[in-house]
């Protein structure tokens, strides 16, 4: 496969800022390959890097490629790495880490201190043609999945995580609060696991996809009060108000998971519910181990990725694909296409 002498890229150089580049083709490492991207989902941390500048307390402060839901082709491979590879079809787990650390070392590389993950200051994601990543990290999917679903293996990754967290199973009530993609795909996640599942949310759109996702009931929590006796909660929203009162639903030795990130990183919770219901309350960060997983949960057809998929844009429209969520509760998924071309229309 002919190897490119360049790399094309979408940069944010500001706040609501983007111009394509033409970079030098990075040198393959040890154990590296190069991947041609094919698609590459826009994420909610992408949105909140590109319209605020920061997440919490990290910055952006230099020129950064956002993008870390990814999926391509190999072209070349680094020393150590299978020439067979080349030609194969993967999706991209986008964080590397250190592989020494006592996180690591305990399986639970997802908390690795010098984890390098992708579109995360100072690290170049995945909005370009190319990327270089480790090989371990570059898993191979089945024909089942195209490029769209391939790439959407990351978000699902996090859905199964924080569901496998609270150990989700036969007979459990789930309550869901937060209908964005994790939330849609934690609903599909749960429900094949066996559990029945309620989700709320204030958009009725959102409401209605997941409906047609398996939801087993909608709460419009503008206009209706979520009824209690949930066994589990898996929080994808990070709003105050919902983690309180998803928190609040649980029945006594209920299990609650919190996804979404509070907008400030800081949430009130009812201690006493917690306490005189004996609830289990854990966090989650990204995942370790979930891949293949994943990516064989989503090759059987049990799971619906390109539901989530919206609208597709070349990488000269990144800029609208990371302000259409801000815009329309509708836009759940745009996928960037690095290799579309500029006139081809979305």
């Amino acid at each position: 496969m002919t190897v490119p002498r360049h790399v094309r890229a979408a940069v944010m150089t500001g706040v609501d800022a983007t111009v394509v580049e033409e970079r030098a083709m990075p040198t393959l490492g040890v154990f590296e390959v190069l991947v041609e991207i094919r698609a590459v989902g826009v994420c909610g941390s992408d949105v909140h890097w590109y319209r605020d500048g920061h997440i919490g307390s990290t910055w952006v402060t230099e020129p950064l490629v956002l993008g870390h839901e990814a999926s391509g082709v190999i072209l070349a491979v680094g020393g150590g790495v299978s020439p067979d590879r080349v030609g194969a079809r993967v999706a991209i787990e986008p964080g590397v880490p250190c592989g020494r650390c006592a996180a690591c070392r305990e399986g639970r590389y997802n908390l690795c201190p010098d984890v390098r993950f992708f579109a995360t200051p100072p690290i170049d994601g995945a909005f370009a043609s190319h990327v270089v990543i480790a090989s371990d990290f570059a898993h191979d999917v089945p024909d089942a999945l195209d490029d769209d679903e391939a790439a959407l293996i990351e978000p699902l990754a996090v859905a199964l995580w924080a569901v496998r967290k609270i150990a989700v199973g036969i007979g459990d009530r789930v309550l869901i609060s937060g209908a964005g993609p994790v939330g849609l795909l934690a609903l599909q996640v749960a429900t094949v696991a066996g559990a029945e599942v309620t989700v709320s949310d204030v958009s009725a759109h959102r409401l209605s996809v997941a409906r047609e996702l398996g939801a087993h009931e909608t709460i419009d929590v503008t206009a209706e009060v979520l009824p209690d006796g949930f066994t589990a909660l898996v929080e994808c929203s990070g709003a105050a108000t919902a983690i309180a009162s998803g928190i609040t639903a649980l029945r006594r030795a209920g299990r609650a998971v919190l996804v979404g990130m509070a907008a400030d990183g800081q949430a009130t919770v009812p201690l006493d519910v917690i306490q005189s219901r004996e609830i289990t309350l854990t966090g989650t960060f990204r995942y370790a181990n979930q891949y293949p997983d994943a990516i064989a949960l989503a090759g059987s057809g049990r799971i619906d990725l390109r539901r989530l998929v919206t609208s597709t844009h070349p990488l000269s429209g990144v800029h609208e694909a990371l302000l259409r969520p801000g815009r329309d509760d509708s836009a759940l998924k745009p996928m960037i296409h690095p290799q579309q071309d500029e006139n081809t229309p979305a």
